[in-house]
């Protein structure tokens, strides 16, 4: 289904991880550096739109990143859309967190390391996104 809902029916939004990436398959931090999902990851996108393949879409949208664009070109094109790529929906940029692993970080950065355990919102590795900021982003995009 390519419309817009009917009138008077709630939308539903279906919030999709990208698939395994080789830095996911290593626990590395990606955020904003550019990497496209490995062999798995590309058939866990066909699977994914296999499995929601009766669902009635309307839109799918995806940040400009090559892993969810890779995720989200399987499930758009069976049914029938074309991705609407938007770069508001970026994962968190994670400064010089970025290519590391968890253990890494915390040997290099205990302390940085622990605020970003913490989740606190006025936080964000050198060079990264403060997460109040971060929210802020993906809600004005949303």
């Amino acid at each position: 289904m390519t419309g817009s809902p009917a009138a008077g029916e709630a939308t539903r939004i279906l919030a999709i991880r990208h698939g395994q990436t080789a830095w996911n398959a290593d626990s590395r931090i990606q955020g904003h550096t550019d990497i496209e999902l490995d062999a798995l990851g590309l058939q866990q996108a066909q699977r994914l739109a296999a499995a929601l393949a009766d669902e009635p879409l309307h839109a799918v949208y995806s940040s400009d990143l090559a892993r969810a664009r890779q995720t989200a070109a399987p499930l758009a094109a069976r049914a029938g859309l074309a991705p609407r790529i938007d770069s508001g929906l970026r994962e968190r940029h994670f400064g010089d967190f970025e290519g590391l692993s968890f253990a890494q970080i915390e040997q290099r950065w205990p302390e940085q390391a622990l605020r970003w355990r913490r989740r606190e919102p006025d936080f964000g590795p050198g060079g990264g996104e403060v997460l109040r900021d971060f929210r802020a982003r993906v809600v004005a995009t949303v």
